[in-house]
Order: C-alpha cells, then sequence, then structure tokens
C-alpha cells in the first residue's frame, strides 16, 4: 500500500510531468515556426518523454493502490526572445524538477517507503541525464555568442543529437 504523504508528493509529480510535456510542445512549436527544425524535433521529442514520465508515475500511483488524480495545467509560455533564452528556460526547469524528485526521495525516506524510493531511481538518474542534455546545448549557444551567423549549424546539430540519442535507447 503506498504512504498517503508519498502518494500526495507523486500526484503532484504528475502535474509537474504533464506541464512540463505541454511546455517542451510550446517550445517545439516557437522553434519550427521559426524555422527550428532540429530544435524543434528535440523539443517534440521531450515532450513525448515527459508524457511518458507522467504516465509511469500515473501507473505506479494506481498499482500501488492509490489514485492518480489528473489536474488541470497552467498554460506555458508560447514565445521566447532567442534560442539561448528557450534553453535557459529549459535548463531551470529541468532543475525544478530534479529538486522536485529529490523532494519525493526524501519523503520516501522519511517515511521509510524504500519500494517507492527504489523505484524512483530511476527518476533520479533520468535528471542527471536530461541536465546533462540541456547544459551540453547552452554550451554550444556560448559559443556562438551573441552572433545568429552559426544558429542553422546549431539546429543541425540538435537534430543530430536527438537522432543519435533515440538510437541508443
Amino acid at each position: 500500500m503506498l504512504n498517503k504523504n508519498v502518494e500526495k508528493k507523486l500526484i503532484e509529480q504528475i502535474e509537474k510531468e504533464g506541464y512540463s510535456s505541454n511546455l517542451y510542445l510550446a517550445m517545439a512549436s516557437w522553434s519550427e515556426s521559426n524555422g527550428l527544425e532540429g530544435i524543434a524535433n528535440w523539443m517534440y521529442a521531450q515532450s513525448d518523454e515527459e508524457r511518458t514520465h507522467m504516465l509511469k508515475i500515473v501507473k505506479y500511483v494506481n498499482e500501488r493502490g492509490g489514485q492518480a488524480i489528473i489536474s488541470a495545467l497552467d498554460e506555458p509560455p508560447v514565445d521566447f526572445s532567442s534560442v539561448k533564452a528557450l534553453f535557459e528556460k529549459v535548463y531551470e526547469h529541468e532543475q525544478m524538477i530534479s529538486a522536485s524528485i529529490n523532494d519525493i526521495v526524501d519523503v520516501c525516506l522519511k517515511e521509510k517507503d524504500f519500494t517507492t524510493h527504489s523505484w524512483l531511481q530511476w527518476f533520479v538518474n533520468e535528471q542527471i541525464e536530461e541536465e546533462a542534455s540541456v547544459s551540453a546545448i547552452l554550451d554550444k549557444l556560448k559559443l556562438l555568442g551573441d552572433q545568429n551567423n552559426n544558429l542553422y549549424l546549431l539546429d543541425r546539430d540538435i537534430l543530430a543529437m536527438r537522432n543519435q540519442g533515440s538510437e541508443n535507447q
């Protein structure tokens, strides 16, 4: 049986993962509308991944005797001043998600819910990968500086990163 305090935190995480999916979908749309196919594809894939994370938590809560609640989501931003601003927002968001996952782990330990603690390690590791991926893109953007002269090449680079990542899964 799922501990009620842990269940509450997992339900909060379901909402965060759903918002993440919508946020990346909005970012994909913005990127696609601005001719950035590689970035758009990266964001579409991220959106799908976040929805998968949400469903994983929904199923876990229900299988452990709880009841997953699906709440309304806030509308994500739809306009971004630059590609750099877009990825800075992604990085900030992923750091927030990492902190949220860590908070759930903390509650699991306090409640001695070692089953959920063990199950959550997949999410902990996933967040390490997510932050590293976005950090690598931000590093490339720093190399570009404020010049957008090589944005086309960066867009192709990101498309290749995403394609390479999907081949390794």
